[in-house]
């Protein structure tokens, strides 16, 4: 992991929740600690990392993920014991 995974890692951890996290950033992530992220119809994607499953729809027109979604990736990741 990288030191821009890292600030990824600790700015979704961030309280109040931050709203201009990258979603690509988020992704790529995932795929550091070892996860895939599969492309799937239209803009949703399938990201899976230690066995469970996240599904979510990429962000469009703008390319931050939403304040939702940041929650549900730190919940995810809470769940597997990964912490900045």
């Amino acid at each position: 992991m990288n030191s821009n995974h890292r600030k990824t890692l600790e700015a979704i951890f961030a309280r109040p929740t931050s709203p201009s996290i990258v979603f690509t950033d988020i992704e790529s992530l995932i795929m550091a600690l070892g996860g895939s992220v599969t492309q799937r119809e239209g803009s949703r994607v399938k990201m899976v990392l230690r066995g469970e499953q996240w599904r979510c729809h990429r962000p469009h027109p703008g390319k931050e993920a939403k304040r939702y979604q940041v929650e549900e990736v730190r919940e995810l990741l809470q769940y597997l014991g990964i912490r900045p």
